[in-house]
């Protein structure tokens, strides 16, 4: 195993996929890949991997259907690519529950630096080594609770009314940062930062895809809490900026 642990590259372009794997394998991943989309779910079943690259566009099933069939039994980080550079293929990555995106053709530095960025998110309290605790913000706490839901941040797990809910790590990335927020507003580019692990680089460039894929990610967040919108319980639209927690609910 490399000493990042271990990647699966799903791609059919012989290519890219060579690309892919000489860019992980430099970054200290062993690398093993898939040319068809059921040859990539036997890869991950296989190899436990830490990273999957995923291409949209396989000759038999097509990489979304091929990432619901990874999420039945991993948690891996997945970035899936594109040749389209279409706002549409990117949503419909995270709704099935990506990580990460990118268009064809891209930079390999870009995909290392994708990469590094989710590998530094499960972290623990007080952030990346040598980084400071952002200003204003609370301490991390174990464990955080709020209406009914239960997080737990040492096990990344998390429980409605004590039942357990599945999250992506986006998911529980952007819920734990708005629940130890304490109600104050956190802007779309704020969230966007916590997705990339990025909470303390404030010069980071953030797109309006970016966001909108924050956006994706809260509106996910919100059908598995089945929140009501007329009187939502945890996550608080703020028009024009971004979101804060709901109000504890006073308990009769």
């Amino acid at each position: 195993m490399g000493e990042q642990g271990t990647a699966v590259v799903i791609e059919d372009d012989e290519d890219v996929r060579n690309l892919l794997s000489a860019v992980l394998q430099q970054s200290g991943f062993e690398v093993h890949s898939g040319s068809t989309g059921r040859e990539g779910v036997l890869a991950v079943r296989g190899n436990s991997p830490t990273v999957v690259t995923l291409d949209v566009g396989l000759p038999d099933i097509d990489g979304f259907e091929v990432l619901r069939r990874i999420r039945a039994f991993s948690d891996c980080y997945v970035i899936m690519l594109t040749a389209r550079a279409d706002e549409l293929d990117t949503l419909m990555a995270l709704q099935s529950g990506a990580d990460d995106f990118l268009t064809k053709p891209f930079r390999p530095r870009e995909l290392r630096a994708r990469v590094a960025a989710m590998l530094r998110r499960p972290r623990e309290a007080g952030g990346p080594a040598g980084a400071s605790p952002e200003a204003g913000t609370a301490p991390q706490q174990p464990v955080l609770r709020h209406n009914g839901l239960v997080l737990h941040q040492e096990t990344r797990t998390a429980k409605l009314f004590d039942a357990e809910i599945s999250l992506t790590r986006s998911e529980f990335d952007l819920l734990h940062d708005l629940m130890r927020s304490g109600g104050s507003v956190r802007t779309k580019a704020d969230l966007v930062r916590v997705v990339r692990g990025e909470q303390y680089r404030d010069a980071a460039y953030v797109s309006d895809v970016d966001e909108r894929a924050v956006e994706v990610h809260i509106g996910n967040l919100r059908k598995k809490l089945r929140e009501d919108p007329r009187q939502p319980a945890w996550l608080v639209t703020v028009r024009g900026v971004g979101y804060r927690l709901a109000p504890e609910r006073v308990q009769n």
